[in-house]
């Protein structure tokens, strides 16, 4: 799923030419000074792209590389642009988004069943949250390719644009009065917030939900993990649907 591209001439050219989707960039501890680090880095915060320093030995496994203390992770994967998304004429639109999921395994579930749910589309921040690599797609049997995915530099401003779209918010809170069933989530656009595995979502973007709603728990238990807990709730968004439709499948 992912490749690697080494050098800082080559790494530099991929930033600047923006045709391949970069997930994350290594760099050597200190060569932040070097002319084109310093210039790769100033792409990459203006990309949204994650960049990081480590040590000089966790290169060591690339040594048959000419990578220069610099590599770059590139998903093959087609990203979809916010705006070409929300021009795809269907009634209602559905999607979810994660604020911080970080293990792989648990984004590629939520894909897997985002998409036997018939959602339209993952959200997910370019920062602190997984990145689209082998492990997602493994996890997710696959069903990344059949789903639009979007990853964006503010989860903030793309919740806002949402709402200017008439998109209802929901998002999962176990603090939350309402449980995912009392929704109505049928003849509306909406948007599943599911937060990171250890410290759920975040204040700023609870804020902005319409909806705050919970799984109740029958023990003291902490939680659910978040893809049991995201197909939990995406299934009852089905189960409307098909209840209101009449259709029995």
């Amino acid at each position: 799923m992912e490749d690697f591209v080494f050098g800082r001439n080559n790494v530099l050219e991929l930033l600047q030419e923006g045709t391949r989707s970069v997930s994350k960039i290594l760099l050597m501890k200190g060569m932040r000074e070097n002319p084109k680090i310093s210039q790769i880095i100033e792409i990459a915060k203006n990309k949204g792209i994650v960049f990081q320093f480590i040590p000089k030995e966790k290169f060591f496994k690339y040594k048959e590389y000419s990578h220069q203390g610099v590599i770059a992770y590139v998903s093959p994967i087609s990203y979809v642009e916010f705006e070409d998304f929300l021009k795809k004429k269907k009634e209602y639109k559905k999607v979810i988004i994660t604020d911080g999921v970080e293990d792989p395994h648990n984004m590629g579930s939520i894909i897997r069943t985002a998409v036997c749910a018939g959602f339209d589309a993952i959200i997910f921040p370019s920062r602190r949250n997984s990145v689209i690599n082998a492990t997602v797609e493994k996890s997710s049997a696959g069903a990344i390719n059949h789903i639009d995915l979007i990853m964006v530099n503010s989860l903030s401003s793309i919740i806002d644009k949402l709402k200017d779209n008439n998109f209802w918010i929901i998002a999962t809170d176990l603090d939350a009065k309402d449980n995912y069933y009392d929704i109505d989530y049928c003849d509306m656009n909406f948007a599943i917030v599911m937060g990171s595995e250890k410290e759920g979502i975040s204040t700023t973007i609870l804020k902005k939900a319409d909806y705050k709603i919970k799984i109740p728990m029958l023990t003291n238990f902490d939680s659910l993990n978040v893809a049991n807990a995201a197909s939990i709730v995406i299934y009852e968004s089905v189960k409307q649907t098909i209840q209101k439709s009449g259709n029995i499948v």
